[in-house]
């Protein structure tokens, strides 16, 4: 996908809980343009939109003519009774991604590439069937995270204010605030309600830490992906062929917890892994296929394990997708968390903004990833109490034999290591 002045393709529906901006990227606002749209023009624009982009032709079985005329027939005062119509037609697709933001929240979720945010560090979405907030995963070692918020999460209040009903954009315009501010929430935790106080921050986030790891199996290369921001390919870039020069026998790729980000950026990383094969196929409402193939460009062909949760999703997904179904790389860890749309995030005549799904996105074997996401090769199972304790409590274990999804892919990495060894030597 490509990024244009009139849209931003995501690869993740979720919404990160920050302070950012995108007039580098080349998507320009148009609420400074002299022309300003009237209420009923700004209700038409959107329509008009889902009409000619939404994913599913039938619009979830709904008359969406009749919608028009409806809201059209209405008459407005304001630019806030517009919003409101816009939103309560958008609801009638029942699809929490196909959404819309006021100029503040439409500012407050697009992204940034100075690679800060302001906030607590979750990314949330919003269930398709019980139409609760659930958190996606944490952004690695900021507030939300330090606190023990973890992926699945129910989302039940927000500073004592109820959720139910409640959309992604009202939820972000509560949590965030300035840094050094404190924000209450009440999550759902296996049936069990917790709280957190979490004090906002501002947060650099570096989406690639890499290390070398010598064990007993081999010596191996260690690349984290924390999200699949606009820098996250050059960093990966960078990590590979500084690896490389270390002679490492094989590399983890570490993805869980990795909530997804900008589509262009996993195909950009997969091509680093893979020569050849498809890497995704986005379907849209024709049923057209754009497939993203690999270009012969692989930094490595050494082998690969992945490491995936159930916090891992979207972008991540596509990326632990194509490198199964093309047998490079062996998924270990636990199901992810099942996110398969892409939307099309468009700015609006008065600077609201609109995320539509436009596709569906597929991986090269055809599985429909979306509710349920990628079933690990190999299944390494921790319970919530074990994961906190060891990404929160004694971080010191993360990625060691202490680890045992990482000790996993060591052992896979190590059998991989001596057979490689012992046909070279046949040779």
């Amino acid at each position: 996908m490509v990024i244009t002045k009139s849209r931003l393709v995501l690869g993740a529906t979720a919404v990160t809980l920050s302070t950012i901006a995108v007039t580098s990227l080349g998507i320009h606002s148009r609420g400074q343009a002299l022309f300003k749209a009237s209420p009923k023009e700004l209700i038409d624009e959107v329509w008009q939109i889902v009409y000619r982009q939404y994913v599913d032709g039938t619009f979830n079985q709904v008359d969406w003519q009749a919608v028009r005329k409806e809201y059209l027939s209405k008459s407005y005062t304001n630019q806030e009774e517009a919003y409101k119509s816009i939103r309560e037609m958008l609801k009638k697709l029942e699809d929490p991604y196909t959404r819309f933001m006021n100029p503040e929240e439409f500012k407050n979720m697009q992204v940034d590439t100075s690679g800060e945010l302001t906030g607590i560090g979750i990314t949330i979405s919003q269930d398709e069937k019980t139409k609760q907030l659930v958190v996606i995963a944490p952004i690695e070692d900021t507030p939300a995270f330090k606190m023990g918020v973890i992926a699945k999460d129910v989302i039940l209040e927000i500073d004592g204010k109820s959720t139910e009903d409640m959309d992604t954009n009202q939820a972000v315009s509560l949590i965030r605030g300035e840094a050094g501010t404190k924000v209450r929430l009440k999550i759902l935790r296996n049936g069990q309600k917790k709280q957190f106080d979490i004090t906002r921050a501002r947060i650099e986030i570096h989406p690639v830490k890499y290390s070398e790891k010598q064990t007993p199996a081999a010596n191996l290369g260690y690349i984290r992906l924390n999200q699949f921001s606009a820098n996250a390919a050059k960093e990966m870039k960078d990590a590979i062929s500084k690896l490389e020069t270390k002679n490492v026998s094989g590399y983890i790729l570490d993805l869980r917890g990795n909530p997804g980000g900008l589509l262009f950026s996993s195909v950009d990383i997969a091509r680093m892994w893979l020569d050849k094969g498809t890497i995704v196929s986005t379907i849209d409402r024709q049923g057209e296929q754009e497939r993203e193939i690999a270009k012969g460009r692989a930094l490595t062909t050494k082998p690969l394990v992945v490491l995936v949760d159930k916090g891992s999703a979207s972008a991540s997904e596509i990326l632990s997708g194509a490198l199964q179904d093309n047998k490079r790389g062996t998924i270990v860890g636990t199901q992810t968390f099942g996110k398969g749309l892409v939307q099309s995030v468009r700015p609006l005549e008065d600077g609201s903004g609109l995320a539509v799904t436009i596709a569906k996105y597929h991986t090269p074997s055809g599985k429909d990833i979306n509710k349920h996401g990628i079933d690990p090769d190999v299944k390494v199972d921790l319970t919530d109490a074990q994961r906190q304790d060891l990404w929160l409590k004694e971080r010191d274990k993360l990625a060691t034999l202490e680890d045992p999804q990482f000790a996993k892919a060591v052992e896979i990495l190590g059998k991989q290591a001596a057979k490689n060894s012992k046909t070279t030597n046949k040779n």
